[in-house]
């Protein structure tokens, strides 16, 4: 899956291109870094690709979040809807704004659940958030409508789908702002990064401000800058924009290993009838990171997942359901409102009331999850080896399950 598998002199290259200079920083210091920027190369280099007017680097995919919502204007008293599966900094990045982030069932798109959304609405409501997990992408049709319809803000948190599209357009383009994450197990990756993306030149002045304390960059040097508002060190350095500009070259490389790897792999997986698979809104935009597959019950799921542990196979496999990182069940923390700073009592009530809900639906979906990563290294034979090893257990532990009946 992520492009620090292929690792090359392509990178390298970037990187020294930086280090000669010794210009780390990518704001200022005009004359020593000899014509050499390659923040705003990565910037102009996302927005061709991806489709989009403007794109503002950032820290990470978490600060990217942060830096959007602040540049949309999302903040206290207002609600942002978001799935109850995602990765824990959607909801940090709801939280670090002020508002409060309204988790919602998932469907078997593994995305946002536009029922759960139309339901979840209420006048607090300023934006809807989906969050395009494990390569593919929301029913952005469905979502799209219902933003129209309650004149509510569609932030894409496309962190982990780069390169994957919806209809023709590129996830994280389609809403008023998108971003993405460039971190370490990314397609590509800066080793930390991320990215928003937007066609509104307001979003993008506002984005451009923010991640540098507010600096307006219209003076001739840093120190001529203005401060229309107060903004945060959400700055990427040089050296990471440099890794993420040999990598974005490579991404049709890399979306094609991916693709490649995933039909092989998911070939052998339909063999089994009593496999099934995620649903894809549109499946020639899924960039085929992971190969998300359903179990009839969650009992069988578990016994799968011992199965490959004992056998040594189950890295590259995920069961999101028993995952601290991805699923609500796991979030104690939010459900708890445990923070070090103290947050106003009725916002810590509503956390904690929004997280502590009944998720019944999005349970019975991924209790019967595994999640298959897709390498990039593997060469036709391992893919059948992994293949038919996943297949063996899965086949075992439907025996046992059939026997125990």
């Amino acid at each position: 899956m992520p492009g620090y598998e292929l690792w090359s002199d392509k990178e390298r290259k970037e990187v020294n291109d930086v280090l000669e200079t010794g210009i780390l920083m990518r704001y200022g210091f005009d004359g020593p870094r000899k014509g050499i920027w390659k923040s705003k190369e990565l910037e102009a280099a996302i927005s061709e690709t991806f489709g989009c007017k403007y794109a503002q680097l950032t820290s990470s995919g978490t600060s990217a979040l942060t830096t959007a919502m602040s540049a949309l204007g999302i903040g206290f008293g207002d609600e942002v809807i978001t799935p109850s599966f995602t990765f824990v900094a959607s909801f940090e990045a709801v939280l670090s704004v002020g508002a409060v982030p309204v988790l919602v069932d998932v469907d078997d798109t593994l995305t946002l659940n536009p029922d759960a959304v139309r339901k979840a609405i209420s006048p607090k409501t300023k934006a809807v958030m989906p969050v395009h997990m494990c390569g593919s992408m929301a029913d952005l049709d469905a979502l799209v409508a219902i933003c129209k319809e309650y004149n509510l803000i569609l932030l894409e948190d496309a962190c982990q789908s780069i390169g994957a599209s919806y209809k023709g357009k590129q996830l994280g383009t389609i809403g008023h702002a998108g971003t993405f994450s460039f971190d370490f197990v990314k397609t590509m990756t800066c080793a930390e990064g991320g990215v928003v993306m937007t066609n509104n030149e307001d979003v993008y002045i506002k984005s451009d401000g923010y991640t540098d304390h507010g600096h307006d960059h219209k003076g001739a040097d840093r120190g001529a800058d203005l401060h229309p508002f107060i903004g945060y060190n959400y700055r990427i350095s040089e050296l990471h924009a440099a890794v993420g500009l040999a990598q974005i070259k490579r991404l049709p490389e890399f979306l094609a290993l991916q693709k490649k790897n995933h039909t092989q792999l998911i070939n052998i997986l339909k063999e089994v009838p009593e496999i099934s698979f995620r649903r894809i809104p549109d499946p020639d935009g899924d960039s085929c990171t992971f190969i998300s597959w359903f179990l009839p019950t969650e009992e069988i799921t578990k016994t799968v997942i011992a199965e490959l542990k004992a056998q040594g196979i189950l890295a590259g496999n995920f069961y999101w359901f028993d995952n601290n990182w991805h699923y609500i069940r796991k979030w104690d923390h939010l459900k708890n409102s445990v923070t070090l700073n103290a947050l106003h009592p009725e916002m810590k009530a509503r956390v904690m009331e929004e997280a502590n809900k009944n998720f019944a639906a999005s349970d019975a979906l991924l209790s019967r999850c595994i999640s298959t990563s897709i390498s990039l290294l593997w060469t036709e034979e391992q893919i059948i080896e992994k293949g038919q090893k996943i297949v063996a257990a899965v086949k075992k532990s439907l025996s046992v399950a059939a026997v125990s009946l």
